[in-house]
This record gives structure tokens, C-alpha cells and sequence, in this order.
């Protein structure tokens, strides 16, 4: 049996409270290279509060939440700036600067970059100037086209492509999601998970998606990314069951707690009826 690779992010029974409100209770789950876990809760269950947890955005009350194999809550905050410098974020809304154009928003994580670990690693940087990887990032995303033009200029959907073009740039191996499809007509929500289906198989990045559809969830749990056909092909019913396809699972959290955690098949089965409501139901 090959050895599993190390968590790239793990809770461990990791508390938080706001006075008589849990933000986040008795928090375990671990997250390897290539695996996603959808989030999924009603507003104010802790699903925002844990990813800014994860990389040290807001102190815990109690337990260990380790990054990378570093201990996120034992760590100063200048320490946590290396750390956070490997794991791209999508904002809400794509969390675009009005004021650069959108070349310069995806060029803008390579100048912040921290480079206490490239300068350990052996052999010749990579080539390329930030232009020219964030052009890349662009074309990954399919929006080339639009490196010299503003925010103000694109669509909404566009937007969000910008925001993943940015969180990817540095071809981190973690990506951090907050609700990145919210109030999206249905086909652009469906290009933007998609995009984020061929991030994860073509560079087998770990994400951790808070989402309020359950349908992003359904598109990263039935797809993968065809290489060779360059589009999304659905996995077979046994493919699905197979575990080493099961790279997607569903968190579900109530009160700052995770009270479901499972694949989409036990999801669609459970029977709490808290749970329930998060799971669309065919007529």
C-alpha cells in the first residue's frame, strides 16, 4: 500500500468562541495534495471563520491547526507571512484592486511573494518575468485577452476567473475558496467550478470550497479534468464509488461545528434533517 502523502492542512480539536457564541467547536479534519472539501452551512456557522483559521487570520482558543508542517498557532505573525504566501485565496466578489488593471491584479501575489524558501532550494529560479506568468494564469483561466483591461470592464463571472488567475499564480498547493460562485448565473457558476476541477487535477492542488450550492460540490465530486480532450469528463457510477476518485468530500457545519463529513453518496443519504437542507433534492 503506497504511504499517504502529509496533510497539507490539519485541525486538530481546534476551538474558537465570541463570548457565549461558538465560531468554531471541537474542529478535526485533515486535507492531503488533490482533495477537496466543500463547506457547506447555514450564514454564521463558522465556514468563513475556519479558512481564515487555517491560515492564521484569526487566533484559536484551543487546539493545533498545522500548515504546510508548520504549527499555524504556535507561530508569530511575521512567521505566518511564508506560510500564507503558499496557499492562493479567492475572495468574495474576486477581491479585485479597481485601480490596477487586471494583469497587474494577477501579477500582484508574485510581487508580495515572501522568498525565504526559493532562496533554499537548489538549481536556477524559475524563468520568466511576472508578466509572463500571469499571462499564463490568465490563459489557464481563459482570459488572455484581457490582461490590460480594468475590473470595471469585465463581467462579474470574468471577475471571479481574474480572482482564481491571481489565487493560482504562484502555483500554490492549497487554494482557499470563499464562496467563489455566489450570485452567479447558473452556467457561470458551473465555468468557474470547472475551472477550479482542472486546477485540482491538472496541478493536484488541495481547496477547501465554503459554497452555498450544493451543485459546485456535485460538479467536484462527479468530474475530473481530461488532459488529453482539455474539458471536464464525468466519472462513471464506479469510479465514483472507487476511493481512489473519492478526492472530494462534504463538510457540513452548524454552530461553529461539523456535524456531517462524508462523501456526496452518504450526503445524499443522510437523514438529519439540518443536513438535508443542503442537499438538492430532483422532483
Amino acid at each position: 500500500m503506497p504511504n499517504q502523502p502529509l496533510p497539507i492542512v490539519q485541525f486538530e480539536n481546534v476551538s474558537l468562541q465570541y463570548g457565549d457564541i461558538w465560531a468554531l467547536r471541537q474542529i478535526s479534519f485533515t486535507l492531503i495534495p488533490g482533495e477537496t472539501r466543500i463547506i457547506l452551512g447555514e450564514a454564521g456557522s463558522g465556514k468563513t471563520t475556519l479558512l481564515k483559521a487555517v491560515i492564521g487570520l484569526v487566533p484559536v482558543d484551543e487546539g493545533t491547526i498545522t500548515l504546510f508542517d508548520k504549527r499555524v498557532t504556535s507561530l508569530e505573525e511575521r512567521e505566518l507571512f511564508a506560510l500564507r504566501s503558499k496557499a492562493g485565496i479567492v475572495l468574495q466578489e474576486g477581491g479585485l484592486f479597481d485601480s490596477l488593471c487586471i494583469g497587474e491584479n494577477v501579477e500582484y501575489p508574485l510581487l508580495n511573494q515572501q522568498t525565504s524558501d526559493d532562496k533554499r532550494k537548489k538549481g536556477p529560479p524559475r524563468s520568466g518575468s511576472f508578466a509572463d506568468r500571469a499571462r499564463e494564469a490568465l490563459c489557464f483561466v481563459e482570459l488572455e485577452q484581457s490582461f490590460g483591461k480594468f475590473p470595471s470592464e469585465v463581467s462579474g463571472g470574468m471577475r471571479r476567473r481574474v480572482g482564481i488567475a491571481r489565487a493560482i499564480v504562484t502555483e500554490p498547493p492549497l487554494v482557499l475558496y470563499d464562496s467563489p460562485t455566489a450570485g452567479l448565473d447558473p452556467i457561470t457558476a458551473n465555468t468557474i467550478m470547472a475551472l477550479i476541477a482542472k486546477e485540482r487535477d491538472t496541478r493536484k492542488t488541495a481547496a477547501l470550497i465554503v459554497t452555498h450550492r450544493y451543485q459546485d460540490g456535485e460538479l467536484m465530486a462527479n468530474f475530473r479534468y481530461d488532459a488529453a480532450k482539455e474539458e471536464l469528463v464525468e466519472l462513471s457510477e464506479q469510479e465514483q464509488d472507487s476511493p481512489q476518485h473519492i478526492q472530494t468530500k462534504f463538510m457540513v457545519m452548524k454552530e461553529g461545528e461539523i456535524v456531517f463529513f462524508g462523501t456526496r453518496q452518504e450526503l445524499e443519504s443522510s437523514g438529519d434533517e439540518y443536513v438535508k437542507r443542503f442537499v438538492r433534492h430532483e422532483a
